[in-house]
């Protein structure tokens, strides 16, 4: 009989990874993983209970329409994160401004978490699946004082950890602590995470690419050339492409990881740098993508490398199968060359 590896235990086995941080990272994850599953269980009785469906009548700071779920999962993220006093702060894409934990224990904490709580939210009223995105930074600022802006405007290159929770058939907990990438399946009858996908690797290519073509009008011209090579026939290089676009990100992404392929979110006329935000979607997603040996861009630059400047900022996405994505910046520096050198 198989042994089975559950999250708890992991997190133990893995501990000798970060000697300085003597426990606080396994309660941090533990805290998400609590809040993972509270989340999970809301969501699958979605389509049964009414006060969690549909919209909560307000905006995000985003000015996008806030979903009953999206208010829940963003609530219990910061409550478990709290309770654990290991985090002296969160930013999170529904709040305008970060929170800075200055009571109790919490403003000792060495991390700060920034968090998308669920991610395609506007697919929940038609039961598609759904995620949360996280990741983690140890604090700049000295512990006992109140969390600034600076902890939390960290580039991708100094990121702790960051993974992703995705609801949908099953629910998955996908990380890394950068070494190396791994899977784990809420077994709902147990309530516990298991690990189901040890070492996760994307594969160097694909026949996958994910886009929202409804705003190929507005796309810039490297991004339509490579949508024509994608869907262009040729034996050699196994085209044309399947097109798969769910306008799920955390769904789009997981499904390349595990059987290769390109997400892709350009920039267009309406959105000049693109819509999805870069420290709570573009860099954990990153991180998370050449850990398992792929690739993330925003065209022309690597996006663990951007230095952020706005919590809310928004940059292009090119992620995946690493020959795929540099395909594309192919395409998009020979279309406008003076871009890709600046």
């Amino acid at each position: 009989m198989t042994k089975v590896t559950t999250l708890s235990e992991f997190i133990v086995e893995r501990q000798a990874d970060f000697p300085f941080a003597k426990g606080e990272l396994s309660r941090l994850l533990s805290a998400i993983r609590l809040a993972a599953k509270v989340v999970n269980r809301e969501v699958n009785k979605a389509g049964l209970v009414d006060d969690i469906l549909g919209a909560a009548g307000n905006e995000n700071v985003q000015g996008e329409a806030q979903q009953k779920l999206d208010v829940y999962a963003n609530n219990q993220m910061i409550n478990a994160l709290k309770a654990q006093q290991e985090v002296c702060g969160i930013g999170s894409e529904e709040n305008e401004d970060f929170i800075a934990f200055d009571q109790g224990e919490a403003i000792w904490g060495k991390y700060v978490v920034l968090m998308d709580p669920l991610d395609g939210s506007s697919n929940i009223d038609v039961n598609v699946s759904i995620g949360t995105i996280f990741s983690i930074y140890r604090r700049k600022t000295k512990p006992g004082t109140k969390a600034e802006l600076k902890d939390f405007l960290q580039p991708g290159l100094d990121l702790v950890a960051a993974g992703y929770i995705i609801y949908g058939s099953s629910t998955m907990l996908v990380f890394s602590t950068g070494n190396g990438v791994n899977g784990f399946t809420l077994d709902t009858s147990i309530g516990v995470f298991c690990l189901s996908h040890p070492n996760m690797r994307i594969p160097k290519t694909g026949r996958i690419y994910s886009i929202n073509e409804g705003n190929y009008k507005q796309f810039p011209e490297g991004v339509k050339r490579y949508i024509k090579y994608c869907q262009e026939e040729d034996a050699e290089t196994d085209r044309p492409y399947t097109s798969r676009y769910i306008g799920s990100l955390v769904a789009d992404f997981h499904r390349n990881m595990i059987k290769g392929g390109i997400y892709m979110y350009p920039s267009t006329g309406t959105n000049p740098n693109g819509k999805l935000r870069l420290m709570y979607e573009n860099i954990p997603l990153a991180f998370i993508a050449e850990q398992a040996g792929g690739k993330a861009t925003n065209g022309k630059q690597r996006i663990l490398e951007i230095q952020p400047e706005d919590l809310h900022q928004r940059t292009p996405l090119f992620i995946g199968s690493k020959e795929m994505v540099e395909k594309a910046e192919a395409f998009l520096a020979e279309a406008d060359p003076v871009a890709a050198k600046s």
